[in-house]
C-alpha cells in the first residue's frame, strides 16, 4: 500500500511539475550543441552529441516531439500507474465522414483524412498537447500541466480554434473538411493502462474525459464547444461565445457550454492568423 501511495505521488509530481531530476540537468544539457532540443530538459535532438543522447533514451517523444521520451519514460518504465489530476482535453471529430467516404474514391478519402491528421498533429504539437490517439475520424489531445503549463485550459481553447482555422473554417472558399471540436477541463486519471507483457498505453480516464468527447460529438461543423469549466479556467469573459445548454449522452441534466467559431474568436483575443 505504501509503495502504491509513493508511486501515485511520483506520478502526480510528474504530471503537474515535470521530471525534477532531469530538469536539474537543464543547465548542463543547454551547453551541449545544438537546437532543436527537448523543451523540458534541453536534451539536444540534433548536433554531434544527439546520437549519444538518443542511445541514452533522449529521443523525441512519440506523443509530442517537442519533448524527449526520457522525460516521460523514466517513470513509465519503472512503474505502471498514474494519478488523478486536473487536465484539459480536446476532441476533434470529422462531421459526415460516412457519406464522405461513400462519395469519394478510397484513395481520395484517405488523402482527406490524412490531411486532417497532419494538420491536427501540427496544431496539437504547437500548443503543447500530448497526442493521445487518432481513431477513425477523430483526433484526441490532452493538455497536462507539466507539458502545457498551468494555463492548459487556454492552450486547449486556442488549439481548438487553430484547428478550425487550419481546416479552412473562416476561409472565403469554405472548409476543406467539416470538423467539430470539444474542449473540457476537469479531473481525470492520467497514467498507463494495459498488460506490461503485451501493450501498455498512456491515456486519461474518467467522467471528465467522456464529457469532452461528448461535447465534440455535439458540436456542429465549424464549432468549438467548450464547457463552462474550461471557459472559466481559460479566462474567457462572461460574454465570450454563445452560451447554450445541451443534452449529451450519458448525462441526465443538460450541460452548460460556450460555443466559439472563427468569427467570434477575436472576442477572446485569438489572433486571426
Amino acid at each position: 500500500m505504501a509503495d502504491k501511495l509513493t508511486a501515485e505521488a511520483e506520478w502526480r509530481e510528474f504530471l503537474t511539475r515535470g521530471n525534477p531530476a532531469l530538469q536539474r540537468l537543464r543547465g548542463w544539457f543547454r551547453r551541449v550543441p545544438q537546437d532543436p532540443r527537448c523543451v523540458s530538459c534541453c536534451a539536444p535532438f540534433e548536433g554531434p552529441m544527439a546520437p549519444l543522447f538518443r542511445v541514452l533514451g533522449f529521443k523525441r517523444f512519440d506523443k509530442n516531439p517537442r519533448w524527449c521520451s526520457h522525460c516521460f519514460n523514466h517513470l513509465d518504465k519503472r512503474q505502471r500507474g498514474g494519478a488523478v489530476v486536473e487536465i484539459s482535453m480536446l476532441f476533434a471529430d470529422v462531421r459526415g465522414s460516412t457519406p464522405m467516404a461513400e462519395a469519394l474514391p478510397p484513395a481520395a478519402f484517405h488523402a482527406r483524412i490524412d490531411r486532417f491528421y497532419v494538420e491536427g498533429t501540427r496544431v496539437l504539437i504547437e500548443h503543447d498537447a500530448l497526442i493521445e490517439r487518432f481513431m477513425g475520424d477523430q483526433i484526441v489531445g490532452y493538455f497536462v500541466p507539466s507539458f502545457a503549463g498551468s494555463a492548459h485550459a487556454r492552450r486547449a481553447i486556442d488549439a481548438g480554434l487553430a484547428l478550425l482555422r487550419a481546416t479552412g473554417h473562416g476561409d472565403p472558399g469554405g472548409a476543406w473538411i467539416p470538423v467539430g471540436v470539444g474542449v473540457h477541463t476537469g479531473e481525470a486519471f492520467v497514467g498507463t493502462v494495459g498488460d506490461p507483457g503485451q501493450v501498455v498505453n498512456f491515456t486519461a480516464l474518467g467522467d471528465a474525459v467522456n464529457l469532452g468527447a461528448r461535447l465534440a460529438s455535439t458540436a456542429a461543423d465549424g464549432e468549438l464547444m467548450l464547457s463552462e469549466a474550461s471557459a472559466t479556467a481559460g479566462g474567457l469573459s462572461a460574454d465570450a461565445g454563445e452560451g447554450r445548454s445541451v443534452a449529451v449522452k450519458g448525462k441526465q441534466d443538460e450541460v452548460a457550454v460556450r460555443v466559439l467559431t472563427i468569427a467570434t474568436s477575436t472576442v477572446i483575443g485569438m489572433p486571426t492568423r
